[in-house]
C-alpha cells in the first residue's frame, strides 16, 4: 500500500532515510564515500532533515509517500514541492529507497508511480522528472532505464 506520509512515521522515515543515505556511499565508491554519507547521519541532521520533510509536506501533503506492507515502513518517495521545481524547471524526485528485502517485489514501481502522480499535478516549466542518479549504480540505472528515463546532462561536485 502506498500512502502519504503521517507524522506518527517519523521514526520509520529516518530509518529509511538512513538506509538511502548508507546506500548512497557503499558500493558505489571507495571508502572515504562510505564514511561520508554516514557521518553525516547524525542528531543535528535528522532534526534538519525532519524540518525540510515538514515544510515540504505543508507546501503539498504528496510530497512525500511511504510504502508499507504488514504495517512495516519498506519503502518512500520524495517529490520536491511545486514551489521548487524552477531549480531543474522540472518536477524532481528528491529520494527513492526500499529496503533491501523488498527489492524486486514491485515495491518501487508503485513508489515511482506515485512520484509520476505528484509531478504530473505540479504546475511545471517544462513537463518532466529529473533526479540525480550515481553512474555506479547499475541497478538504479537499470530500474530508471526501465521507466524511461533518459540521461541528461551530468551533474558536478566540488568541495567547498
Amino acid at each position: 500500500m502506498i500512502r502519504p506520509y503521517r507524522s506518527a512515521d517519523a521514526d520509520a522515515l529516518w530509518d529509511l532515510k538512513r538506509g538511502y543515505e548508507l546506500s548512497l556511499g557503499a558500493g558505489t565508491g571507495d571508502d572515504t564515500k562510505e564514511a561520508v554519507y554516514r557521518d553525516k547521519l547524525d542528531a543535528g541532521y535528522r532534526d534538519g532533515y525532519a524540518d525540510w520533510v515538514r515544510r515540504c509536506l505543508d507546501e503539498n501533503a504528496r510530497a512525500v509517500q511511504v510504502a508499507e506492507r504488514d504495517g512495516e515502513l519498506v519503502g518512500y518517495v520524495f517529490v520536491l514541492p511545486e514551489s521548487l521545481a524552477h531549480i531543474w524547471d522540472a518536477a524532481v524526485l528528491n529520494e527513492i529507497f526500499v529496503r533491501e528485502r523488498h527489492r524486486g517485489t514491485g515495491v518501487a514501481d508503485d513508489l515511482i508511480e506515485a512520484a509520476l502522480d505528484v509531478a504530473r499535478a505540479q504546475d511545471l516549466p517544462i513537463d518532466r522528472m529529473l533526479l540525480d542518479v550515481d553512474p555506479d549504480n547499475d541497478r538504479a540505472k537499470a530500474f530508471y532505464d526501465r521507466w524511461d528515463f533518459d540521461g541528461w546532462g551530468q551533474l558536478v561536485v566540488r568541495e567547498l
